[in-house]
């Protein structure tokens, strides 16, 4: 059935059919690379960062065996139109794709009414790009009946497969909130079910080749192809649990920005960015806002540029350990996770918004987690339990400034968390200020099931802590409430796993705090 919407004819079958997203064998899904080079849009397309008048659309072309040589510049020609037919285009032009950046365009499309669905396309040669699906932003000040996102990290190519994506994109979307390590540099993992097709990646060359075989995936080619997006990152983009201009394996600091530098372009390159996030070197403006009309104002952290090394680590190691309360470092109050000018952008912002509600993206666990089943308390120092006072920071910022209706999604933990954000972890009867939901992980592995029931009897702020299955959480917000629903899949192995509704909570204005829906 054809629904219609803002006058735009959107069969969202007819998007996902041309995003590839049919169910096919387990080897179509993981074909090699090399192979898509026969397809100078093997890698599909993607569209990201909607503002009211602008959107990015994005395509990486793999040249070598389709026409152009590998080291040349191409000339693309784009359009998006109103209509899935493009009969009713509105713009149209060229982009040159340069060698430099792998032959990625990121288009900033301008000049289009708020509000509204479009599609686009690219065309190369005698070549045509899958068709994408794209909206902008509201107007600033209107009311739009609803937002719904979905937010998702954690993919490990390994571990599972994609199916998260397909259900994804074919759920009724306005956006989907990526939250860090789209990628993974390391080859871990119980159970795998494919394979990386190289080592962890060390230049930009390899780190393109680890990029190329994941947007392979037909059902994330499909997830990017239904709606825009919304990216952070986390570590497995770069190394795993990085800090700064500190690896975890103490490489030298020279060394480690040049592995960063090669990690950032990369990480550009693939997704739908705009020139604002270009990389310099190893730098990279990743924090942002992004308005939804009147309704929702989304605040994209960076809780990885600019951090703090990581409190008493392990001898000879930097990354993160599990420490208790004789660490001292942990409680430092000049810690610092998001940065100071982060920090005081974000203060900023919170206060600010005028929107009905104030959702902060960001890539982990931000509610206190005790993980000493006994007596004591011990702490991550990964996540925000390695930054207390900058975590008390953010949530006396949420308070003081009058954030409306804050909700904090997250991912990293692997985990489906739903938590409440409470203004002194140290009195449970304190104020819960914001309302968190992570949204576990689309393959990577959690921990063990027991050891999480037996953390969460120590926190009583955390509400669920499910490790057991995968997928990602969807949110639906309207001026007057909305909910949060997890979403698991039947079996990550499985290329056509079903899935079902974890758990479904309300979302109410004025209530901070995970309602039972």
């Amino acid at each position: 059935m054809t629904k219609l919407v803002n006058g735009f004819a959107a069969t969202r079958r007819r998007f996902l059919l041309a995003a590839g997203a049919t169910m096919a064998a387990p080897a179509l899904l993981r074909f090699p690379v090399a192979w898509a080079q026969s397809d100078p849009f093997a890698l599909g397309v993607a569209s990201g960062d909607p503002w009211p008048q602008s959107v990015v659309i994005w395509t990486r072309l793999m040249l070598g065996d389709a026409g152009t040589p590998p080291n040349d510049r191409a000339t693309l020609r784009w359009e998006v139109a109103e209509d899935d037919n493009f009969h009713r285009i509105v713009r149209r032009g060229t982009v040159v794709a340069e060698p430099q950046w792998a032959h990625a365009v990121h288009v900033e499309v301008d000049g289009l009414q708020p509000g509204r669905w479009y599609s686009y396309r690219f065309h190369h040669g005698g070549a045509s790009s899958p068709v994408g699906r794209t909206r902008t932003a509201p107007a600033p000040g209107t009311v739009p009946q609803r937002l719904a996102f979905a937010f998702a990290s954690c993919q490990q190519y390994e571990q599972g497969y994609y199916a998260a994506h397909r259900h994804m994109a074919a759920e009724d979307l306005d956006l989907v909130l990526f939250l860090g390590d789209y990628i993974y540099e390391v080859s871990y993992g119980r159970e795998k079910v494919r394979a990386h097709e190289a080592g962890t990646p060390k230049t930009l060359a390899e780190y393109r080749r680890r990029y190329a075989l994941y947007k392979s995936d037909r059902d994330l080619k499909a997830s990017h192809a239904a709606c825009p997006w919304i990216v952070t990152w986390d570590d497995h983009e770069v190394a795993n649990d990085y800090a700064s201009d500190r690896s975890e394996t103490l490489m030298p600091r020279d060394e480690f920005l040049k592995l960063r530098a090669a990690a950032y372009q990369a990480f550009y390159e693939h997704m739908p960015l705009r020139a604002a996030q270009r990389p310099k070197g190893p730098d990279m403006p990743i924090y942002r806002a992004m308005g939804f009309g009147g309704l929702a104002n989304i605040l994209v952290l960076d809780d990885r540029q600019y951090r703090s090394y990581h409190a008493c680590p392990k001898p000879g190691r930097g990354g993160s350990n599990v420490v208790g309360d004789e660490c001292a470092e942990r409680v430092d109050p000049a810690r610092t996770i998001l940065g100071q000018a982060q920090e005081r952008w974000l203060k900023q912002q919170l206060a600010a918004t005028k929107a009905r509600w104030t959702v902060v993206a960001q890539q982990s666990l931000v509610a206190q987690l005790d993980e000493n089943e006994g007596q004591g308390r011990k702490f991550w120092t990964e996540s925000w339990d390695g930054y207390p006072a900058a975590r008390q920071r953010m949530i006396d910022a949420m308070a003081e400034t009058r954030a409306p209706n804050p909700i904090v999604v997250g991912g990293d933990m692997h985990t489906f968390y739903a938590a409440d954000v409470k203004r002194d972890y140290d009195r449970p009867a304190s104020a819960t200020v914001a309302t968190e939901f992570v949204g576990g992980s689309i393959t990577s592995q959690s921990l063990p099931q027991a050891r999480l029931d037996a953390w969460i009897r120590n926190n009583p702020h955390i509400h669920l802590a499910e490790g057991r299955v995968h997928g990602y959480g969807r949110t639906v917000l309207t001026a007057k409430g909305g909910e949060t629903v997890f979403r698991s899949l039947e079996d990550r192995r499985k290329p056509d796993s079903g899935i079902r509704t974890l758990a479904r909570y309300a979302v109410i204005p004025g209530r901070p705090g995970i309602n039972q829906a």
